[in-house]
């Protein structure tokens, strides 16, 4: 090897050190610059993320009920005894308190309040002070649920009773100090015992799994079949894509109490057409019948047929999301393709199976994942056509329940912690094992 190949091989094989990219410093003041005018769009949106989600944390380990919102307070009310119209007639004036909260203590409890002239206290009560016409009274604590009254006894002179007023014509002022159980030191993990202890929590965990999975793959589905349909140009395809469009663009309320009216069993439509066609005997109550029993084989099962009802319309009010991402991806995949693949005798079918569907295999992971997420999280489309009764009560509707209709913040707040849970489990694995990208 003569020397000159000695030195180019070893200069091959043994390449000098890379340097390291090192900024220069107008790049480090524009890096440092870049950084200073993000800053306050990324406080505000992890702001705007994070808050929520803590505050559900926190909420979830509190014993907190819908009425603890507000924390408790004193209040009061004014009462007159007697004639205070009548000049040297001693009458009496109550002041009643009480605790706006059946369980939180009101401490440093003070009530002021105003005479008017020409009344004169003649017996006072000892946790008050009177100045003039100033009434002051003061109480160390009220707990929870308790009440007190506090009387005071006056007289008027003639010159009230030539131009009399009532006394509670001057509405009392009280304060109180009080700690929210919301911000108290309390903690508790009896919210998620008691959802994780309920049979009724894995039936509903067990019903929205069946629900997000059956609703996204339909939406999927019906995606996929809509844009095969329209891909191809023919007369009158931009008509029927925007009319492909309407089930999720229509305001969920109008679509979702028209499907009650299509499937309402006395009055119909679609209920009218299957009894004309000698299909069912009566009406069918698709959205109140939990189950109805289907012989398969000389088996018998009892299809759920509410919650089939209401995952037929996930599918289809959603399916034109789907639709239009497919769409959008089916024509960008080069047309050379299907054309050496009809050279080579394939079918459509064919053509579908080994072009089509392997180009689409990404898009259709971030849809998956996507409507799963959504479709998990779905609340108004089951509220409004069930109200979660017949077997449809999911998670999102659980929450509602829990923390509205039985007034339980705290184990509202612990089925939503459970949601979060379950979703990002989800996501983790799905990243992890399922999700590919486009080739």
């Amino acid at each position: 090897m003569t020397p000159s190949h000695s030195t180019e091989y070893r200069a091959a094989t043994n390449p000098p050190p890379m340097r390291k990219n090192r900024l220069g410093p107008m790049a480090r003041r524009e890096a440092r610059l870049a950084f200073w005018m993000l800053a306050p769009t990324f406080v505000i949106v992890m702001g705007i993320v994070l808050f929520p989600l803590l505050a559900n944390f926190w909420i979830s380990v509190k014993p907190v009920k819908l009425s603890d919102l507000r924390p408790p307070s004193p209040v009061v009310s004014e009462r007159t005894r007697g004639d205070y119209d009548v000049a040297g007639q001693e009458f009496r004036i109550q002041y009643r308190l009480r605790n706006s909260s059946q369980k939180g203590e009101v401490t440093d409890i003070v009530l002021t309040d105003t005479l008017p002239d020409g009344i004169t206290i003649t017996q006072n009560d000892p946790v008050c002070t009177i100045t003039g016409q100033n009434i002051r009274c003061s109480l160390d604590h009220l707990e929870g649920g308790e009440r007190a009254r506090l009387e005071l006894s006056a007289i008027a002179d003639e010159n009230f009773v030539a131009n009399p007023v009532s006394p509670r014509d001057s509405e009392p002022a009280i304060t109180g100090t009080a700690q929210s159980i919301l911000t108290s030191s309390e903690f508790t993990l009896d919210n998620f015992a008691r959802i994780f202890d309920s049979r009724e929590f894995w039936s509903v965990l067990s019903v929205t799994i069946a629900y997000t999975v059956f609703g996204t793959l339909g939406a999927l589905v019906l995606g996929l079949f809509a844009a095969q349909m329209l891909n191809k140009p023919f007369r009158g395809r931009s008509i029927l894509r925007g009319l492909f469009l309407f089930p999720y663009v229509a305001p969920v309320i109008a679509v979702a109490f028209t499907w009650i009216i299509l499937l309402d069993p006395f009055n119909g439509t679609f209920n009218a057409i299957l009894q004309r066609m000698n299909i069912t005997g009566e009406g069918i109550n698709f959205f109140g019948q939990r189950a109805v029993p289907i012989d398969i084989f000389g088996l018998t099962i009892d299809f759920p047929l509410a919650l089939a009802t209401v995952i037929a319309f996930e599918a289809w009010r959603y399916f034109p999301l789907s639709f239009l991402f497919i769409l959008a991806r089916m024509q960008s995949i080069s047309s050379d393709m299907y054309e050496a693949a009809e050279v080579d005798g394939a079918t459509p079918l064919q053509q579908f199976w080994h072009i089509s569907l392997p180009q689409l295999l990404g898009i259709l992971s971030t849809l998956f994942l996507l409507r799963f997420i959504w479709t998990f999280n779905k609340f108004d489309d089951i509220f409004l056509l069930t109200g979660g009764a017949a077997g449809t009560r999911t998670l999102t509707v659980d929450v509602y329940e829990q923390g509205f209709a039985l007034s339980n913040l705290g184990a509202g707040a612990a089925v939503a912690v459970a949601i979060f849970i379950l979703l990002l489990a989800f996501a983790v694995v799905y990243f992890k094992f399922v999700h590919r990208e486009d080739p």
